[in-house]
């Protein structure tokens, strides 16, 4: 079960997004990418595929569900030993260098001040949970992917976390973990995508990080925080 209280006695909930946000970059881009490079896929025909779902994330038109499918798909037919070895590498060459500078002193100081600290991604569990552990966070809700006898089977779960879906992801978690969902009331969330909307109006205090146009008009209009994890810098996090 989780502890709920801050260092004040209140509970504090406080969720990151993970593309973009804590880190600098896509992590289904890297991955795909990386296997590229193994010799696992075709590098320019993956570099055109990823290239047109970015533009329809980026355009707020992206078919989800269809778009984990083909990032799972990768995962099929690699038995599960040399999966786990390729995320190994992959986690220090990849994930390790485009975390982003600021993000560590941010989560650091949450930490310190007895705050609960997850990640919400739409990016699936298998790939999420290498950058969890780099950023030191605990609690993961991501995209799971379905698997059979301990191999995946190239389709998600019942749940994406992405869109509404990531507060559906996030209340499911704290049901879980014995947790109310009034919990999610006083979150903050950290994002940098328009595509968090959603969860962003849900929380009591959203934060634009790096933010895509869109979502810095509005956190501009709505007088939301606005930061950068681009450089290093001392963070106050207030209670």
């Amino acid at each position: 079960m989780l502890s709920s209280k801050g260092a004040n006695g209140d509970p504090r909930l406080i969720l990151f997004d993970l593309d973009h946000t804590l880190l600098t970059a896509d992590t289904n881009s890297l991955w795909l990418n990386f296997l590229a490079d193994q010799g696992y896929l075709d590098k320019d025909l993956t570099n055109r595929e990823q290239q047109r779902w970015y533009a329809d994330y980026v355009n707020g038109c992206l078919d989800f569900a269809a778009y984990m499918r083909f990032q799972l798909q990768t995962l099929c037919g690699i038995p599960q030993s040399e999966l786990v070895t390729l995320l190994e590498i992959f986690s220090e060459d990849r994930l390790a260098p485009n975390m982003a500078p600021g993000a560590a002193d941010l989560v650091r100081a949450h930490h310190d001040q007895g705050h609960i600290c997850a990640i919400v991604t739409a990016t699936h569990h298998f790939l999420a949970e290498p950058a969890a552990k780099l950023i030191n966070i605990k609690h993961l809700i991501a995209t799971e992917a379905q698997q059979i006898d301990d191999c995946f089977t190239g389709y998600p779960g019942k749940t994406l976390c992405f869109g509404e879906g990531k507060i559906t992801a996030v209340e499911q978690w704290l049901e879980q973990s014995g947790v109310e969902r009034t919990l999610l009331d006083g979150a903050s969330f950290y994002s940098d995508s328009s595509n968090d909307l959603p969860l962003l109006e849900r929380v009591a205090n959203p934060v634009a990080v790096d933010p895509d146009e869109r979502l810095k008009a509005i956190a501009t209009q709505r007088g939301w925080p606005i930061i950068s994890l681009l450089l290093r810098s001392s963070i106050v996090v207030n209670r």
